[in-house]
């Protein structure tokens, strides 16, 4: 274990020392560091053997001759080359100074055993052979260039007066010597790059398996495309993208797949990338060759392009890699968060909304309260005559009803909204429903110079419902209806049977609404012709409370109206309204939440609306349950049309 520990840090003190030759601009990539390392390892070794076996030789031979002397200064280039290659990082410069070190030893050694016909001419071929093992072309012509010139020298050295330095060896020694040293070395150098060659192929292969893996398993798609968007290639998610195999895809097959219309985009994008190299992002519409989880066969997907710089493009040709990912989830997402701002924009509007109007209708009653109040408890009070004192208190008790309606209707909102109103269906003379309601509203109707009628009931009319909210509903529809309508207008009453529901319509010749205004009848606090400026007193809740009401019969509502032709209001109603409350209290039974489990149920009544083009009855509308509350923002769109005729 000492041996092995002394040997562990021998090899680590000798990394450290060859990290520290090893030229800065070789060290970011491990494969030009190898090469580099080899190189040096390899030339201080030839060095410090002619460093140790130079002095024997010059205490036996004495002075060397000219052509020793060559042969010496040759031994001693790879070391020159060594330390160029540390202090420059130029590895062809280093590679052609150790060529012309081996070349001039070759020489000297043809000049010494015969001269052109020298057996050991045949080193000059693995001149050439050791620089292109060291993969620079550079190095490889620099070392062609210099064996050619070393093979002229040997033709010439026969020229040369070696004298007693000539070695008279036989041609049956000096040419398998020579030979063998040769192959040997040459062998050695190309099982050298073998080996080498094997571990670059085996770290590719290792790459391109990792990739592959890495690829397979994001749910992205990658694909390589040529500059005219030509899938050139496809990685393994394209099975789970997709829906086809990778081959599938190759060519135009992506883009057959591509929605027409986005097919352009696509294609300009990726054409841009591979001319500018800027990278681009375009959303487009996917068709699959296979249904999703959720069934969809399209989707929306966006594509992130990229130019494959020359020197990293592949055998096919790429030039651009694109990753593609759904992006549905997110549109989706998006979308949603979209909706809710507007919705919560609208929402904010509606409470602004709610505390203005809420302040004026309050603010004029209260001041008629106080003023009047000031006038009968002042100092004049006694010279106010019994007549005007009943007037004004009069008008105290008038103001005083209006502020307990408006608070009444609040209550109201809040109690249909929270699940709170006591529901309770039960048998309900629809005449006698219609007869008090009308009575009730007949002299608000008369000192408005209005007419209010009803039309006679016709017979099978029984209904089950809630007795006080169908009276509130009537109330709140004819009130609205005596607000709009002229002096000299007229106001009707009448009920119509349509299979298992019943119509209760209120029908007026006034002033109508606006196609514009429609869409956003029965919205809280809504109000035609809204204001400070208006003329007709209210807080807009009287439809509201209406279609709370009849959600919670399991009713709708529908409104026919246009200027100047009147309005006419329907609220449809189920003729056994029991069942809205068996699905209210089972809910509210299977949740054990019975509050908002009752609001949930009780939502205000869908409601559609219409242009008035003639006194003609629109069908029926199907009920249709739909979220909306106090504060709900106002809808998007228009209601769908219901389904069921009258």
């Amino acid at each position: 274990m000492v041996v092995l520990r002394k040997d562990g840090t021998l090899a680590s003190l000798f990394d450290s020392r060859l990290a520290g030759l090893v030229h800065a601009s070789a060290l970011a990539e491990p494969s030009v560091r190898f090469r580099h390392e080899r190189f040096l390892i390899s030339r201080l070794a030839t060095g410090a053997v002619m460093m140790a076996g130079l002095p024997p030789y010059l205490v036996w031979r004495g002075v060397p001759s000219g052509l020793e002397a060559i042969a010496i200064a040759s031994l001693f280039l790879p070391l020159l080359a060594a330390v160029v290659l540390s202090r420059t990082g130029s590895l062809w410069v280093a590679h052609a100074l150790s060529s012309l070190g081996l070349t001039g030893i070759v020489v000297c050694l043809a000049a010494l055993t015969g001269g052109a016909s020298s057996a050991a001419a045949i080193w000059l071929v693995a001149v050439p052979l050791e620089a292109m093992v060291s993969g620079s072309r550079r190095a490889t012509i620099a070392a062609s260039v210099i064996a050619v010139v070393g093979a002229f020298a040997v033709a010439l050295s026969g020229y040369l007066p070696v004298g007693a330095l000539a070695l008279d060896w036989p041609n049956a020694i000096v040419m398998p010597v020579f030979a063998v040293t040769a192959i040997g070395h040459i062998a050695a150098q190309a099982m050298e790059h073998m080996r080498r060659e094997g571990e670059w192929r085996a770290r590719m292969q290792d790459n391109e398996a990792r990739d592959r893996l890495l690829l397979s398993a994001i749910d992205d798609l990658v694909t390589w495309h040529d500059a005219n968007g030509r899938v050139l290639e496809a990685s393994g998610s394209a099975a789970r993208f997709v829906g086809a195999e990778a081959s599938r895809l190759r060519g135009h097959g992506l883009l057959d797949r591509v929605h027409i219309g986005d097919r352009p985009a696509l294609l300009q994008a990726i054409s841009d990338v591979a001319a500018h190299g800027a990278p681009a992002t375009v959303p487009f519409r996917l068709h699959l060759d296979a249904a999703r989880g959720d069934g969809s066969r399209t989707i929306f997907a966006e594509m992130r392009a990229h130019r494959i710089e020359a020197g990293l493009a592949g055998a096919n040709g790429s030039t651009v890699v694109a990753v593609t990912r759904d992006v549905s989830e997110h549109r989706r997402h998006a979308q949603e968060l979209d909706r809710a701002r507007a919705e919560a924009e609208r929402a904010d509007e509606v409470k602004t909304h709610f505390l203005a109007t809420v302040s004026h209708e309050l603010r004029t009653p209260l001041n008629a309260i106080i003023g009047f109040s000031d006038v009968l408890g002042g100092e004049g009070a006694m010279s106010l005559s019994p007549e005007r004192s009943r007037e004004y208190a009069g008008i105290i008790a008038q103001s005083g009803r209006h502020l307990l309606d408006v608070v009444n209707t609040l209550l109201d909102i809040s109690r249909i909204r929270g699940g709170h109103f006591d529901f309770q269906p039960e048998p309900v003379d629809v005449e006698a429903l219609i007869r008090g309601c009308c009575d009730l509203m007949r002299l608000k109707a008369d000192a408005s110079g209005i007419t209010l009628t009803s039309a006679p009931v016709p017979a099978g009319c029984a209904l089950v419902a809630d007795a006080r909210a169908c009276r509130q509903m009537l109330i709140n529809l004819i009130s609205n209806a005596v607000k709009f309508t002229p002096r000299g207008g007229r106001v009707e009453v009448m009920v119509r049977r349509g299979g298992a529901y019943l119509d209760i319509v209120v029908s007026d010749d006034g002033i109508g609404i606006t196609e514009a205004d429609l869409p956003r009848l029965g919205d809280p606090f809504f109000q035609v012709g809204g204001g400070y400026g208006r003329s007709h007193e209210g807080t807009g809740l009287g439809l509201s409370v209406v279609r709370g009401l009849a959600g919670l019969h399991g009713g709708a509502v529908s409104v026919e109206s246009a200027p100047g032709k009147g309005t006419a209001v329907t609220v449809t109603l189920p003729l056994d309204c029991s069942r809205a409350k068996s699905a209210t209290a089972g809910a509210r039974d299977a949740s054990g939440n019975g509050a908002k489990a009752a609001a949930a149920q009780a939502q205000p009544a869908p409601i559609r609306t219409s242009v008035r083009v003639a006194a003609i009855p629109e069908p029926i509308p199907e009920p249709i349950r739909r979220p909306a509350g106090l504060f709900d923002p106002a809808p998007l769109s228009t209601n769908p049309p219901m389904r069921r005729a009258g």
